[in-house]
């Protein structure tokens, strides 16, 4: 991660096939494209490797995930759950639907506590959304029953997590809708672009039409087709689409490095009696997207992360002190600053958040140092790393 590292002659191949089109928009222009078609040939190659019914590409994750809230009818007034530890994509896409973010502890998954869910539910809850972070998974099967027993809507974020599995089953392929981002830093690059993925025909083609202005795309006369709702633009082009088709295909090989690299460092600090790990529900496999850790505690992982910069080990984050992925440093979202007025119902259900603490996800993100996992580095070069690391935690526990 990210796939960026290495890019090659596929993907130019496949970029360059559609400037020599010259058609760039995903849909039209039927006559011009010569049946080229590049996102809905990497909606088909999706298909088959989230071994799932339907994909609709979209413009980012953040769009994927209120496509998908949107396509299951999630709006104004409705609650949908999700982690304090995130990125702010996923309070900000529950929001532009005028719904509500409702805040939950997390557990040593780095993902949704079940417990938290549970006890967060009130009459208003319509959705809850579990997010993947940093390659890994919650107990999906917990989570999963909360939301059948509450007749909820169980969405899957697995923006950081391609290519992990659970019983088999690929991450984002388990709950109602799953949710991934191909941005410029995932481990399967667009450039921008998202998808959502689902078994439910209803809500494939609510997000189908919902991503495109509402268009119904019947027919190949895209000036005559209805509109059956109101819709927003949501659309990957076709440049980014033919990148990510390019990458889609090399998959395997990506997840096959980053388990590599991955396991050399793990290997290495484990060594270490002070560090441990994150759990991994059972039957769950890791895209070995981010190698995370555990550290006796906050003064120790603060520690740990100015000797890694001061050892010139990079892209290792302690997210206590993030600006974007920790609830304990958003205070745009917690004093509600914003450009346009929000609603009565949502400035109600945060008002709150500013006094609210959340003393159990302290106790992990506090302790917790997250590493990406390069793709282009060599072997020599990881196991330098991992020598590296182990110095410098050693010295500062």
């Amino acid at each position: 991660m990210p796939g960026f590292e290495l890019f090659g002659d596929l993907e130019r191949k496949e970029v360059n096939d559609v400037l020599d089109n010259g058609v760039l928009m995903r849909y039209g222009f039927d006559g011009m494209r010569n049946g080229h078609w590049k996102a809905k040939a990497l909606e088909t190659e999706l298909s088959t490797t989230f071994d799932t019914k339907h994909v609709q590409l979209v413009s980012s994750g953040t769009a994927a995930v209120s496509v998908a809230l949107a396509s299951a009818g999630v709006g104004a007034g409705d609650e949908v759950i999700m982690p304090t530890f995130t990125f702010v994509a996923s309070f900000e896409a529950i929001m532009m639907l005028g719904a509500i973010p409702v805040l939950v502890d997390i557990d040593d998954t780095l993902t949704l506590d079940p417990k938290a869910v549970e006890a967060a539910i009130t009459p208003k809850t319509k959705a809850v959304m579990m997010v993947q972070m940093c390659g890994s998974m919650g107990d999906l099967d917990a989570v999963q029953a909360i939301c059948t027993k509450h007749s909820l809507i169980f969405v899957e974020d697995a923006c950081q997590a391609i290519g992990g599995t659970y019983n088999g089953k690929p991450l984002g392929s388990i709950g109602d809708l799953g949710c991934f981002s191909f941005d410029f830093v995932k481990t399967i690059t667009c450039g921008e672009g998202g998808a959502v993925i689902t078994n439910n025909k209803d809500y494939y083609i609510n997000a189908d039409h919902y991503s495109d202005h509402g268009h119904d795309h019947v027919g190949n006369d895209r000036g005559a087709e209805t509109h059956p709702f109101l819709g927003y633009n949501f659309r990957i082009s076709e440049l980014n689409a033919a990148v990510g088709l390019a990458q889609v295909k090399r998959l395997p090989e990506f997840i096959a490095i980053q388990k590599r690299n991955y396991t050399i460092l793990r290997d290495a600090i484990a060594q270490i009696p002070e560090v441990t790990f994150r759990t991994v529900p059972e039957g769950g496999e890791e895209s070995y997207a981010f190698l995370n850790f555990f550290l006796p505690d906050l003064e120790s992982a603060r520690k740990v992360s100015k000797a890694f910069k001061e050892h010139g080990i990079d892209v290792c984050f302690h997210y206590y002190d993030n600006n974007w992925h920790y609830v304990r440093k958003w205070e745009h979202l917690k004093t509600q600053k914003s450009l346009f007025p929000l609603s009565s119902e949502i400035k109600k259900g945060l008002e709150n958040l500013q006094h609210q603490t959340f003393e159990q996800s302290d106790h992990f993100i506090g302790r917790n140092i997250s590493c990406l996992i390069k793709m282009s580095w060599t072997v020599d070069e990881v196991n330098e790393r991992a020598s590296k690391m182990v110095d410098a935690i050693k010295t500062s526990i």
